[in-house]
């Protein structure tokens, strides 16, 4: 049986309690462009994947399950999310939970898998970003990388 084969993520939906308010925590410590907003939603891209606010969070704090983000300066991360008083969980991840109880894990883009095109990550604004040895061999073993 074919099957569609999956290409990447675009997005992730993230229910929160006010799209203002959300827009505020993680614009203090994530650059972002804002697409579009209003009191039920807000669409924030990193380039070409997004990250959906939408308002209505109900269930209580998310345990295991997170989502990451990869940025570009990860000790830049963690110190201004100290600097905001979000208390870090500890462990050998960058991992949070947002006030509305989404468990976040930050990642350097440097040392993972995933990957931006060139013309993305220019048009980002980061063309200057090179990955580590560890996660081009990583690639390298997938056949993705030259």
């Amino acid at each position: 049986m074919k099957k569609a084969k999956a290409v990447g993520i675009n997005h992730v939906a993230l229910e929160v309690e006010n799209i203002a308010e959300a827009l505020e925590f993680y614009g203090h410590f994530l650059d972002f462009e804002i697409e579009s907003q209003n009191e039920n939603a807000a669409f924030i891209y990193f380039g070409d994947q997004f990250i959906n606010f939408a308002q209505g969070r109900k269930q209580g704090p998310d345990d295991a399950r997170h989502f990451g983000i990869a940025v570009d300066d990860k000790e830049l991360a963690r110190k201004t999310l100290e600097q905001m008083g979000v208390e870090l969980l500890g462990g050998r991840f960058l991992d949070f939970f947002d006030p509305w109880g989404n468990r976040v894990e930050i990642t350097t883009y440097a040392n993972i898998q995933f990957t931006k095109a060139d013309h993305v990550l220019r048009g980002m604004g980061l063309s200057g970003l090179v990955k580590t040895d560890d996660a081009i061999k990583e690639l390298q073993e997938k056949d993705m990388a030259p």
